[in-house]
């Protein structure tokens, strides 16, 4: 069997979770076939049957809104992605950005098409913001490929549940596979020489925040939550990657202002490496994830398997991944309003993220004990060899299906 894998991110350009996802799922996929990657950029990998090849892009001609060109790129890189033979068994997609080149797959190549779900459109309307016009686009081609996809699978039950209510979709055709982790990476390390190179003091606790500077992850909401914490210990933000100029500039203010403030609040500007990540969490007393949306949340599982305790905001997928009262705190989001940029009630949240955070940063046994169990439940249920296999079986059903529709 070979399976076509289509994606936006791809090593070594990754900087979100469904990058992490489609790294990790090929590797162990092409320990049982042939896994040819076709992404954008300019990569050129060929390690035995694993394979990924970078797609550029040639902009100078577009004369198109700024927040249009990245929404029309991503269309000319799908047809440009089909524009070279197809040989695989099925296609695999990930993220709205490939997913009409799985329809032109699909149609064109007569092979079945698969779509892993990480995120929504109609479940992020702050996206009109970064993609203006762009966004009825992707609402669009996501509707249009989930609709015609042989199977969808999604990330976490809560996504499933929405893709059934969204989408026109029979639930045979909507598998749960989760996100996974690797635990010979993401472990608890003791070196500090990368805390040091940002200015954290290795003998201070500190509380984490890992992610990109998006509506979506909630990092206004945590910096707010800040003037609220107990004033011995160290916030780290390491957010870089914004999403719009605008949230760039409103995130700088906002830390501005705390640290006015407080001192200790150390942000690091940038997608920072594996090395200095593992680092990060390993030292964390407490790992913040305070998302309004969050498919599934991979960051908290990678948290918890350097045994890191997490609070993290009760949404989506995070509430299959975090065990409330077991491996960290669940906080509750009111219902959003008018604007998806805030809660019904922002300082609320903020406090409530607060209290959760001062109560384990105040019990360092209790965060010892939540740390163990969240690295238990990372190994027991979240590896990505047993993901691959399910993710194996399910391109296995799909082939034998065409096949017989063939015959």
């Amino acid at each position: 069997m070979k399976t076509l894998c289509l994606t936006n991110e791809y090593p070594p350009n990754v900087y979100g979770g469904a990058g992490v996802h489609v790294d990790y799922l090929c590797r162990h996929l092409a320990e049982f076939m042939e896994v040819e990657v076709r992404c954008f950029g300019d990569q050129n990998l060929r390690e035995g049957p694993l394979s990924a090849t970078g797609f550029g892009l040639d902009a100078s001609g577009f004369s198109c809104p700024k927040n249009l060109a990245s929404a029309l790129g991503a269309a000319r890189r799908c047809v440009d992605f089909n524009t070279r033979d197809i040989d695989a068994d099925l296609v695999h997609c990930h993220t709205w950005y490939t997913h009409l080149g799985g329809i032109l797959a699909k149609l064109n190549y007569g092979i079945p098409l698969v779509i892993t779900v990480h995120s929504l459109e109609p479940l992020r309307p702050w996206k009109r913001e970064q993609l203006g016009g762009g966004y009825d686009f992707s609402v669009w081609v996501e509707k249009t490929a989930i609709e015609m996809a042989d199977a969808v699978i999604a990330v976490s039950r809560e996504t499933q549940r929405d893709i059934l209510r969204l989408f026109d979709v029979p639930g045979e055709r909507v598998p749960v596979i989760y996100n996974g982790i690797d635990l010979d990476e993401y472990r608890p390390v003791t070196t500090t020489v990368e805390l040091e190179r940002y200015g954290i003091d290795p003998t201070r606790p500190y509380v984490l925040f890992v992610g990109r500077i998006t509506r979506q992850k909630g990092i206004i909401h945590l910096v707010r939550a800040i003037r609220y914490f107990d004033p011995d210990f160290q916030v780290v933000l390491c957010a870089g990657a914004p999403d719009t100029p605008e949230i760039a500039a409103e995130m700088k203010a906002a830390v501005a202002e705390v640290r006015r403030e407080r001192e200790g609040v150390i942000w690091i500007e940038e997608m920072v490496a594996k090395t200095s990540v593992y680092e990060l969490y390993s030292h964390a007393a407490v790992f913040c994830c305070p998302s309004i949306y969050e498919p599934f949340g991979i960051i908290n599982l990678e948290a918890m398997a350097c045994e890191t305790p997490v609070v993290a905001s009760a949404v989506g997928g995070i509430k299959e991944v975090v065990v409330n009262g077991e491996t960290g705190f669940l906080v509750p989001l009111e219902q959003m309003t008018e604007s998806p940029f805030e809660a019904t009630h922002p300082e609320v949240f903020a406090r409530d993220l607060a209290d959760r955070v001062n109560l384990l940063m105040r019990d360092p046994e209790l965060r010892e004990r939540m740390g163990k169990a969240g690295r238990r439940r990372a190994e027991e249920i979240f590896s990505w060899r047993s993901i691959a296999v399910k993710t194996r079986d399910l391109y296995q059903s799909l082939t034998k299906k065409s096949q017989s529709h063939v015959c």
